[in-house]
């Protein structure tokens, strides 16, 4: 007769975590790149280094970020298909603000409990991802911790490296007043400001269909955050001078394109040249949040600013005409937005 597990009982089952393993295993192999030399519950993953030997000044870009509370939502809405596509798409859009591309990515997911199904839903999103992205998921964690999370609920985090040529960095040096602010569209709230989100809507029904949304409250929190690596890729193909980019993440439009910008340069956005998702004009009305403070919280609907000469501008738009706009521009003084 086979022992009780003391660690089972204290809360961690060694075995569905070794369960899960398996079960992602293909998901982690459809990734692959030839330059990956080991497999799935190697201690380290290997990634071959000679395929950069080509370049003539490579610099690695690393980057690490998580999906915040957005997993409340998939919990609440027992949807794991999408957390996993947020938190590589938000990777690569980080490493691609400064002109890399991707390499390898590497997960973490970590719960109270594993449920082996649920691990291989967030896997095989994030599987997903990284083969749009040409981006090896080379290798993650799955610790199972008790105490620390709570039950059903679980947090992903992600790690990625990319690689860009020296002369090919995008450091935001050539930025200067006159230059033009393309906005890219997001698809929703991507992976920030989901605690001011939820306690906003919490009275409402997530799952039926919400009329001035066009689907559920649930579904539109959902929406996968969009990897921009395919549109800048489609703008420098085009010869579109790309001076800078912003990813509006956490501190939407007031923190984030500070961080690209000269000393001596600012930014201003004019709202109204771009439209806004349903899910934001919700947000604001029902939590009564005030308008700065959305534009600090929030995308309000563009998940990339793309800093482009002005002579430049209707280039870009042609190029990308699916989901850009022209929403302001590189003004003198200092290193601050300003929303008109």
């Amino acid at each position: 007769m086979t022992q009780p597990s003391k660690y089972s009982e204290s809360g961690v089952d060694i075995d569905a975590k070794m369960h899960a393993i398996d079960l992602i295993k293909g998901a982690v192999r459809s990734t692959y790149r030839p330059e990956v030399l080991s497999d799935t519950g190697s201690f380290g993953g290997l990634f071959s280094a000679a395929g950069i030997k080509g370049m003539s000044d490579p610099v690695l870009v690393a980057s690490t970020d998580g999906v915040g509370t957005k997993t409340k939502v998939a919990a609440k809405m027992n949807r794991w298909d999408t957390i996993g596509q947020d938190i590589v798409n938000h990777c690569v859009n980080d490493i691609l603000v400064q002109g890399a591309r991707p390499l390898f990515f590497l997960d973490y997911v970590a719960s109270s409990h594993i449920v082996p199904e649920q691990v291989v839903r967030v896997v095989e999103g994030m599987a997903q991802a990284c083969r749009e992205a040409g981006c090896a998921l080379l290798g993650g964690e799955t610790p199972e911790m008790p105490g620390v999370y709570l039950p059903g609920e679980i947090d992903v985090v992600g790690t990625i490296v990319g690689v860009v040529e020296r002369g090919k960095l995008l450091t935001g040096s050539r930025i200067q007043p006159g230059d033009a602010i393309v906005g890219l569209a997001s698809s929703g709230l991507h992976t920030n400001g989901y605690s001011l989100a939820r306690a906003a809507l919490a009275a409402l029904d997530w799952s039926a269909p919400h009329p001035g949304l066009g689907m559920s409250i649930g579904d539109a929190l959902l929406k996968v955050h969009l990897s921009y690596l395919s549109d800048v890729d489609k703008l420098w193909a085009a010869g579109v001078d790309i001076r800078g980019m912003a990813h509006l993440t956490g501190g939407g439009f007031i923190d984030n394109p500070p961080r690209v910008l000269p000393d001596d340069a600012g930014a201003v956005i004019h709202q109204g040249t771009w439209p806004v998702l349903p899910i934001f004009d919700l947000i604001q009305e029902l939590g009564k949040v005030g308008n700065d403070e959305m534009f600090r919280v929030f995308n309000m609907g563009l998940g990339m600013l793309v800093i482009v000469p002005a002579e430049q501008v209707s280039l870009a738009l042609e190029t990308l005409p699916y989901a850009s706009y022209q929403v302001g521009e590189i003004v003198e003084g200092k290193k601050e937005v300003v929303i008109k």
